[in-house]
């Protein structure tokens, strides 16, 4: 049995985890909402927190684990992408415990953790994906149809050429005057409106690459010309705009996702990050499986958003390997995948 250590700390959340091989035995999430006064992310606010945090989402993580620091065998810790300020918190800390405990660290790139979460066993026993799979890793920062060989495989075929599925959703929830985080109010608000209330122009771009800057613009656009004619357009069509805004998104991820699925020929479909929470999408991919014939799989709530298990279970792999990382390393903000 091989106990590891999990730490995530590349954005807002300081998490940590503890697994055993694949069985997640604790995973602790420390919110900062701090945040929500300024409408995003300030990354100096969120490293301090980072620090505050740290020590005691460990410790919790150990005791609900039931085991002692002595037991590990390895700590993981993600290295990037994200804000450095915060990655920093978290490669410090594993270097520095690891050091004392005399074990090995594993630096995980935070990508590769979301695309195997579904690899991830607790008690409600979903059902892992099998090599090769497509995976479609969409949150706020990234955007990206991943074809995964195995653990240590994993080539992407397409990304974003410049804003991520995530961003649009925030920005359509920021212009519309929405409270943060965008994206959870979109899809609340979507599921009261009709998603054909408003049409929107999809970018056409070669290949399996994506685009959303054009889309993020044409929204903006759109409701400034409307407001001009109704200052209460806004408040009048909240629910449809929502709807509709996201039902293009959407379509737009789905439709790359299904011409790579038939390019490639693989039917083993997964989706991952922190809009594979969004309802709209869960229905549509599970509908799209069924006439496509796929085999999907999506991620448990709680595995959507950033968390340590995942960065575990990544490091697990890794430790399988005898893929340990060096006391020097730094931690990089772009991702190196």
């Amino acid at each position: 049995m091989t106990y590891i250590l999990g730490i995530e700390s590349s954005c807002d959340d300081t998490s940590a985890a503890v697994i055993n091989n694949t069985r997640v035995l604790s995973n602790v999430i420390a919110n900062q909402h701090v945040h929500s006064a300024y409408g995003g992310v300030v990354p100096e606010l969120a490293s301090r927190a980072h620090q505050q945090n740290i020590i005691p989402v460990v410790d919790v993580a150990l005791k609900e684990a039931k085991i002692s620091k002595n037991q590990l065998d390895a700590i993981a810790f993600t290295r990037g992408p994200g804000l450095l300020g915060s990655l920093l918190v978290g490669t410090s800390f594993a270097k520095s415990f690891a050091l004392a405990l005399g074990i090995p660290i594993i630096e995980v790139d935070h990508l590769k953790a979301h695309i195997l979460s579904h690899f991830l066993e607790d008690v409600s026993g979903e059902k892992q994906p099998r090599f090769p799979y497509l995976c479609l890793t969409v949150s706020g920062g990234h955007t990206q149809i991943v074809k995964v060989r195995d653990a240590s495989n994993m080539e992407i075929i397409g990304s974003t050429i410049d804003d991520a599925a995530g961003e649009a959703f925030d920005k359509a929830a920021k212009i519309m005057g929405l409270p943060y985080p965008g994206g959870p109010e979109i899809d609340r608000l979507a599921k009261l409106g009709n998603p054909m209330a408003f049409t929107f122009t999809q970018p056409r771009i070669p290949g399996l690459d994506y685009s959303f800057s054009g889309l993020k613009t044409a929204f903006l656009y759109f409701l400034r010309d409307n407001l001009r004619i109704d200052s209460e357009f806004i408040d009048k069509n909240k629910a449809d705009l929502a709807a509709s805004i996201q039902y293009t998104i959407i379509e737009i991820l789905l439709k790359k996702l299904k011409l790579a699925a038939d390019e490639t020929g693989i039917k083993e479909i997964a989706i991952a990050g922190g809009v594979s929470a969004n309802s709209g999408l869960r229905n549509a991919i599970t509908q799209m499986a069924a006439s496509e014939g796929w085999e999907i799989h999506i991620p448990a709530m709680r595995y959507t958003t950033d968390n340590a298990a995942m960065i575990a279970v990544a490091g697990y792999f890794k430790f399988l390997d005898g893929d340990f990382a060096s006391q020097d390393l730094t931690p990089y903000a772009r991702s190196k995948f």
